[in-house]
């Protein structure tokens, strides 16, 4: 045979080698119909974003801790769709630019087909537009404000909502409490806090409670002696105080300092140790209304479990609502990916949405259609000898 026809008898051989390649598995198409975040291989990618250091790591690591439990019950049951499901853990510090940057890593580098987090509203606006624009179920299990899932249809969250809180806890203080004229005070670099204030002054204005004065702090502020002395002036029934622990103990600390005897009532951004460590004895009678609490007196069997099982992991420690609500998010996120007996977001994302009546260990959640949660009940806590306890629960219907 001649050296050029057996040359061009090769290259036909590449040619058609090339083509057949191109026409196997693992092509572009095979790719974008499975989902670039359908799991691979043994494993189910579940993402954590929070803090486990900083300022909010007493919501993030709770969270962690449930999200952990949650994976571990499914994975000694057999699994999903005969995979484990594996907890992709990542920490931004607190910080919110670093919000952004564990979002993408968790989508981008680590592959997960959805994420839980943040725990705060203000990260989780950062996070819910990068996680719609790429396609991946993104579910807070912390975030109550306002502007979270407006992002997207697929952004979710299993939090008892500040809209659905707010107005029962306002209407608590008036008909059990006797209140009739208050303080608010925000923190005004804090998109939770901001959000929260509105709600409650639309809920005294429907429940006929005069706000006698109004006063603004700053996260990370120190001294609110200008602020407190402003309040005494007023003389009010209580104080309604929209921010975070930190903040919250060293106002109430003022409070006492200048001898007033008004109690405060905040949301579940006061929902940490950090309250009793920053305002000791100023903070006994405070209360915060959040969407769990592990009263074991009233708790049903599934919510009874969870609780044994965290106070065998945690030293005999209660879990807290970021820890149950961590749980359920992963639960959630578990349901729907077996009804929809896949992992590709677009299809259980759809599952998801369907969600009814889902009773979870938090409570009994029910999402909308625009998957904002109806959760039940509010529960009520308060400082009692230096830790919180329930002091009423409020079916909401």
């Amino acid at each position: 045979m001649k050296k050029g026809k057996l040359w061009k008898i090769i290259s036909m051989m590449l040619v058609l080698s090339l083509i057949l390649a191109g026409c196997g598995g693992g092509g572009e198409e095979k790719k974008a119909a499975e989902g670039d975040n359908a799991s691979s291989g043994d494993t189910i990618k579940i993402g954590f974003l929070g803090a486990k250091t900083g300022g909010h790591a007493a919501f993030g690591i709770p969270t962690l801790e449930g999200m952990k439990m949650a994976a571990e019950d499914i994975n000694n049951a057999g699994g999903l769709l005969g995979k484990k499901i594996e907890i992709i853990e990542e920490d931004h510090g607190s910080k919110n630019t670093e919000g952004a940057n564990v979002t993408q890593k968790l989508i981008t580098r680590d592959k997960v087909v959805a994420i839980v987090g943040d725990p705060t509203t203000a990260i989780t606006k950062i996070a819910a537009p990068i996680a719609q624009q790429k396609k991946v179920v993104l579910l807070s299990a912390g975030a109550v404000g306002t502007g979270v899932v407006e992002n997207g249809d697929y952004i979710f969250r299993d939090t008892l909502l500040d809209a659905v809180a707010a107005p029962a806890i306002t209407k608590y203080v008036k008909d059990q409490m006797g209140w009739k004229k208050v303080a608010v005070i925000t923190s005004m670099n804090n998109d939770y806090s901001v959000g929260l204030s509105k709600l409650f002054k639309a809920a005294l204005a429907e429940n006929g409670i005069e706000i006698v004065v109004e006063q603004s702090i700053q996260d990370g502020d120190q001294n609110f002696s200008a602020q407190v002395t402003a309040v005494k002036e007023k003389n009010p029934d209580g104080i309604i105080f929209t921010g975070y622990y930190t903040e919250g103990g060293l106002l109430m600390k003022e409070v006492r300092k200048q001898g007033m005897t008004a109690l405060m009532v905040g949301g579940d951004g006061l929902l940490g140790d950090v309250l009793m460590k920053m305002g000791g004895e100023a903070v006994e009678g405070s209360m915060v209304y959040c969407g769990f609490a592990a009263d074991e007196n009233k708790a049903g069997e599934k919510t009874k479990k969870f609780i044994e099982a965290y106070k065998a992991g945690n030293d005999g420690a209660l879990p807290d609502m970021f820890a149950a609500q961590g749980y359920d998010a992963v639960m959630l996120l578990a349901d729907a990916i077996k009804a929809a007996n896949s992992d590709v977001p677009e299809q259980f994302r759809n599952e998801l949405a369907k969600t009814k009546n889902w009773e979870g260990v938090s409570g009994v959640i029910t999402f909308q259609e625009n998957r904002e949660p109806i959760k039940s009940p509010v529960y009520l806590l308060e400082v009692k000898e230096g830790k919180f306890a329930v002091k009423e629960t409020v079916e909401i219907k």
